[in-house]
């Protein structure tokens, strides 16, 4: 009797394994078959850089992540089961370059293994599609008067217009300061909300840009651009050259070579390889004529801006000993007003010049009044 109640007490135990074990297969999806592997549109890939930098696998899965967010889902099954290693690279790298998913967080959920993704989404999906359309009317607003031909001044409209109507969010953190919601429709964010939404900007404009996170000098943690301006690649950094008076925005970290910007920027290399940027006909200063050598060069230019009305001059200059060498004998030894009276100044009233310094890139600028 005691032998067959064993018997009975044993089927029962494997039973009741079964039907957990059962259970627990199920949730876990090991027998759901995989979806189609799908990726997403050339015209999409054609805007995407880092996206083609990715294996075909990898591609793969960041284009399930995009087809499942754009549908504000919060488990999205993979294509292909990856390494909890592999799956925080694409997440990761999907989170900073998608700028329109100002909805998804920067947490994510991994494991060993990955084969559905947990999206962990900021609000509830109504809000969410409310918020989508105020954040595509104001690029619709945007683009309303951005250029429609030439790279160079299409970057140049978003790097201003951001300037221009965002404030930098200093202190306290909120919900949506590090994304393109924040920095286009409330007009507040740090400094990966003003990237995302160039990055944004620029990908309806048809410009090709990336956002590069890393470090400052001063080991701060940072985010910045990267954007193609005719075939060559350019750094930018839109908070840096957010002073924070209106309508006046800088163009010190506009377009500039790797040279001169990893002086203050280093990039994080950990989930992509940032492109090489080696061009200069495009930045600020050169395009414009206001790279100096020399002091002799700086003076020519202060004399033909002055020439043609302008008040205010930028000028940046190729080393340290030209600019300091120019802050020696035209600031501090005033030959700056003799430029202004030998340049026809004939007013009767007192010249003043202000001098606004960005030292660790020899950049000046020069107000007179």
């Amino acid at each position: 009797m005691a032998k067959k109640l064993l018997i009975v007490f044993m089927l029962i135990i494997s039973m009741a394994f079964l039907i957990i074990g059962g259970k627990f297969v199920k949730d876990s999806g090991v027998f759901e078959p995989y979806p189609d592997v799908e990726y997403i549109t050339s015209e999409k890939v054609a805007s995407r850089p880092v996206y083609e930098l990715l294996d075909k696998k990898e591609q793969a899965v960041y284009s399930a992540l995009y087809n499942g967010v754009s549908e504000k889902k919060t488990e999205i099954p993979l294509p292909y089961e990856v390494s909890g290693d592999v799956y925080s690279k694409i997440y990761c790298i999907f989170e900073k370059q998608e700028g329109e998913f100002f909805y998804i967080d920067s947490t994510y959920y991994t494991a060993e293994k990955v084969r559905n993704a947990q999206i962990v989404l900021r609000e509830n999906a109504d809000e969410i599609n409310k918020k989508t359309s105020e954040l595509e009317q104001s690029a619709e607003k945007v683009l309303l008067d951005a250029p429609v031909t030439d790279d160079y001044e299409k970057a140049l409209y978003i790097h201003d217009y951001i300037i221009n109507t965002c404030e930098y969010n200093v202190g306290e953190d909120y919900s949506y300061s590090s994304t393109a919601y924040g920095c286009l429709v409330e007009g507040m964010a740090n400094c990966e909300g003003y990237a995302k939404a160039f990055s944004y900007l620029a990908e309806r404009m048809g410009l090709v840009s990336v956002l590069v996170t890393g470090k400052t000098d001063k080991g701060e943690n940072h985010a910045w651009n990267q954007v193609k301006i005719n075939d060559e690649w350019y750094n930018l950094d839109v908070t840096w050259d957010d002073m924070d008076i209106p309508q006046e925005a800088r163009k010190v970290y506009f377009l500039c070579n790797d040279e001169t910007f990893s002086r203050t920027h280093i990039s994080e290399n950990t989930y992509f390889q940032p492109f090489k940027c080696t061009a200069t006909e495009s930045n600020y200063y050169v395009k414009n004529g206001l790279f100096a050598r020399d002091a002799k060069e700086a003076d020519e230019i202060i004399r033909r801006e002055i020439a043609k009305g302008n008040a205010r001059i930028d000028l940046k200059f190729a080393d340290a000993d030209s600019y300091s060498s120019f802050k020696k004998e035209y600031i501090e030894g005033q030959l700056m007003f003799d430029i202004v009276l030998e340049s026809g100044y004939t007013g009767d009233k007192q010249i003043s010049v202000t001098l606004r310094e960005t030292e660790e890139e020899y950049c000046l600028t020069l107000n007179f009044s």
